[in-house]
């Protein structure tokens, strides 16, 4: 049998390196992107001991010559475009470069795509930052966009090409919209991961207040592992089509608080402070999916809900 090939842009990221294990443990070859492949650490593969047997490439997104080369370069079965600006909140402060790196990133691949192997399937991170605030209303496919961030917009936007250049080029490209998803492996900049390890600190007897924005907001959490296989899956139907993946379930930013502390006996209350800094321009209050066409289609379900989800990060982080 043919081995498969997998062109991950974007691989040093959480995503990009559980959906590089994922791959790998199917069988693939894959290779990875980042902007400067030389000079990046790539920990996030070292952490899972992958990064040996991934082969690297620098690229460019917004640089349509850079994206071309690295698509001649590693002809790939398929494309997995989880590159870009990633926080909602740092899209607020940097509006052009996150609307450049996720749309116009997205365009280029679907272009090259088209001009070099019209037969490359095309898999696009994303969000559910798109659907804004749906008033707690879970969110499906056919729920109509809202963005409120420059994050969201781009997101939206790319959204949009890959839907024109399937319908318009057959391109087998979709778009995964995926909900709010953690692991081990996210930044101290997402919140989750600022509680996760303020809270182990805290229980080892740092003296530090966690600082947080909004605790009001309700968020869909998913583990992250799990979300890579659903967009594997996207590239294995006979049919290009978009998926909400979410667990289903919203809990609020107060009770993933609480529940972490709780884990060590703690009372949160006595630990927490709000803190205008950490507030957003805009937030969406609540953040729900509806996961039952990639349940229906592909089988997909989540297994971890927001309890699971952190536990696995205290277990796991560093």
């Amino acid at each position: 049998m043919k081995i498969k090939k997998a062109l991950i842009c974007g691989i040093s990221g959480q995503d990009g390196s559980f959906l590089a294990r994922f791959l790998l443990s199917k069988g693939y070859q894959v290779f990875g992107t980042s902007r400067d492949a030389q000079g990046s650490s790539f920990s996030n593969l070292t952490r899972l001991g992958i990064k040996d047997q991934i082969h690297l490439l620098s690229m460019v997104p917004e640089d349509f010559r850079s994206v071309l080369v690295s698509l001649r370069k590693s002809s790939p079965d398929e494309v997995y475009y989880l590159a870009g600006q990633s926080s909602v909140g740092l899209s607020f402060e940097q509006p052009a470069e996150t609307i450049q790196s996720i749309s116009l990133g997205m365009l280029n691949i679907l272009e090259a795509c088209r001009m070099i192997n019209e037969d490359i399937r095309i898999y696009h991170a994303g969000s559910s930052e798109t659907f804004g605030d749906t008033k707690g209303n879970p969110a499906s496919e056919s729920t109509s966009f809202h963005p409120v961030s420059p994050y969201a917009v781009a997101k939206a936007s790319a959204f949009w090409l890959v839907d024109n250049y399937r319908n318009a080029y057959n391109l087998f490209a979709c778009t995964g919209i995926l909900f709010n998803h953690e692991s081990f492996l996210r930044p101290n900049r997402f919140v989750t991961q600022k509680i996760i390890s303020s809270v182990k600190r805290i229980a080892s007897g740092s003296k530090e207040t966690l600082e947080l924005g909004r605790l009001d907001i309700s968020r869909d959490w998913g583990w992250a592992p799990e979300y890579v296989e659903a967009m594997w899956l996207m590239l294995q139907q006979s049919e290009p089509e978009d998926f909400v993946i979410a667990t289903g379930e919203t809990n609020l930013l107060k009770d993933f608080v609480a529940v972490a502390f709780d884990q060590f006996g703690l009372n949160w209350e006595d630990h927490v402070r709000q803190n205008e800094e950490f507030m957003r321009p805009t937030d969406i209050l609540i953040s729900v999916g509806d996961p039952s066409k990639a349940h229906q289609k592909m089988g997909w379900k989540a297994k971890s809900k927001m309890r699971d989800v952190v536990k696995l990060m205290i277990e796991n982080e560093k």
